[in-house]
């Protein structure tokens, strides 16, 4: 199979955008640098923010400049099209009909291997944005995984983390986290998503524990397959 050129749709955020390249090659085979992945990464971190117009809209549109970055992307040769962001898959649709190449979706790529791996709840940790768009909530019902959802308090905790936390470049404070994921654990979920690129920077900064799937994992895990090249057999297995 020849390989494929991946086009990034990057900048939300740039932190986020930086480790999910990372994970591809940390996760991809190969022993020299030919065998690696060809990556176009167009990183615009001065996109309006997602869950801000999610919750308001008539706070700044975003769609209008991811849709200009994929097209731009398209036409510098790329054979798929990503984005390392959640909350923005609130416009899948909207940009799988604007684009010609295939868009890798990371929401349905994780219920997908939820679904493989056999899990039947799985606890959600996403933006405010996410959560309103519904996004995990049907991708999971689609097939049959009943989402569990934060009360209000802690998707606060979870929305601080995020944005106080990771995007501000801070400490990450992990006795919220914590308060997080007990209360997901209580509700019975089998496995907990890490449903916002942000918090994949919490995974690979601190310890955790068991029981997790990071979405961006399993987006760099995609990519690296849909694209012709073969995953570390240590990538293979990716809840916690």
């Amino acid at each position: 199979m020849d390989k494929k050129i991946i086009g990034v749709i990057g900048g939300m955020g740039p932190i986020a955008t930086s480790h999910y390249m990372e994970l591809i090659i940390r996760m991809t085979d190969a022993e020299i640098d030919q065998e690696h992945l060809d990556m176009i990464i167009y990183n615009i971190p001065s996109i309006p923010d997602r869950t801000e117009y999610i919750l308001d809209n008539t706070k700044a549109d975003p769609l209008p400049a991811i849709i200009e970055i994929g097209k731009k992307l398209e036409k510098a040769g790329v054979d798929y099209l990503c984005m390392p962001c959640i909350t923005a898959h609130t416009f899948a649709e909207e940009m799988t009909t604007a684009f010609s190449k295939p868009f890798i979706n990371i929401v349905d790529e994780t219920a997908a291997y939820l679904h493989e791996a056999g899990i039947k709840r799985a606890g959600i940790m996403a933006t405010d944005g996410t959560m309103k768009a519904g996004l995990f909530q049907k991708a999971f019902l689609h097939y049959g995984i009943e989402p569990v959802i934060l009360s209000d308090d802690r998707q606060k905790d979870v929305m601080h983390i995020i944005y106080q936390n990771v995007k501000a470049n801070r400490q990450i404070e992990m006795n919220r986290f914590q308060s997080v994921k007990e209360e997901l654990v209580k509700k019975g979920a089998e496995a907990i998503v890490l449903g916002c690129t942000e918090l994949s920077l919490v995974k690979r900064d601190e310890e955790i524990g068991s029981g997790f799937l990071d979405a961006m994992e399993v987006l760099a895990q995609r990519t690296v397959i849909l694209c012709g090249c073969k995953v570390k057999e240590e990538y293979k297995k990716l809840i916690s």
